[in-house]
């Protein structure tokens, strides 16, 4: 059996493809696919980092919650409509 192998092509924006390019000639990367890859790596990276804090968030809650450290929803919704200038029906 084979290994497949895709080949994933991209169009950037010409202000995005000059910036590559700049940092190829520099020698910064030896080309726009070693860049191209270091960026996606770092969008990997921080979006990784939110997820994790999200959940953290979402831990830190409940666990709060738990150990009745929260408030009834409907004052925070009053909180929020209040802060927003909504109505009292919104």
């Amino acid at each position: 059996m084979g290994i497949i192998c895709e080949l994933m092509n991209t169009n950037l924006p010409k202000d995005l493809e000059r910036f590559v390019q700049a940092k190829v000639r520099s020698g910064r990367f030896t080309s726009s696919d070693e860049a191209i890859t270091a960026a996606v790596r770092l969008l990997r990276q921080r979006e990784e980092a939110e997820e994790t804090r999200v959940l953290e968030g979402i831990r830190q809650g409940l666990e709060d919650m738990r150990a009745g450290r929260g408030r009834p929803a409907e004052e925070v919704f009053e909180d929020i409509r209040r802060e927003f200038n909504l109505p009292p029906d919104s």
